[in-house]
């Protein structure tokens, strides 16, 4: 018989460092920590962090058998990018974590493009999970 779990911040309270919750990317041999043979992500938020970034990383059609799965991003990598252009983006973005990830809201988007180099685009997402309102957090990824 299963056990409910009755926490209010069930997916937070990762206290235990002995579990790991997921995979950190891109895969590497983690020498010496018991673990197992890749670097694991200790903590939910951690987890859900490596997520964001590869699903902004990877690009529809990529992944076997789920074709849907990511975005196409960098498309843009070569554009001209203009405020339309960074607003096509942002709704990109919105549309597939909806579907990929609903369990993160997402609060703030900024896209910056380099000066230096145009050929890059700078991501920086704020966001928290739907069970933990008051725990903002946030992740960049840059593409180029």
């Amino acid at each position: 018989m299963a056990i409910r779990d009755t926490r209010v911040n069930r997916f937070i309270e990762d206290q235990d460092t002995r579990v790991s919750v997921g995979l950190q990317m891109p895969l590497g041999r983690q020498p010496g920590s018991g673990d197992g043979f890749f670097a694991s992500t200790k903590t939910t938020i951690d987890a859900v962090k490596e997520d964001i970034k590869m699903l902004l990383l990877t690009q529809q059609g990529e992944r076997l058998f789920q074709p849907l799965l990511g975005m196409n991003i960098r498309r843009f990598l070569f554009e001209q990018i203009t405020e339309n252009t960074v607003i096509e983006i942002e709704n990109d973005i919105v549309s597939t974590f909806s579907r990929w990830l609903p369990f993160v809201q997402l609060n703030d988007i900024k896209i910056d493009i380099t000066e230096q180099d145009k050929n890059k685009i700078k991501i920086d997402i704020k966001f928290n999970i739907a069970n933990a309102p008051n725990d903002l957090q946030s992740v960049g990824v840059i593409l180029g």
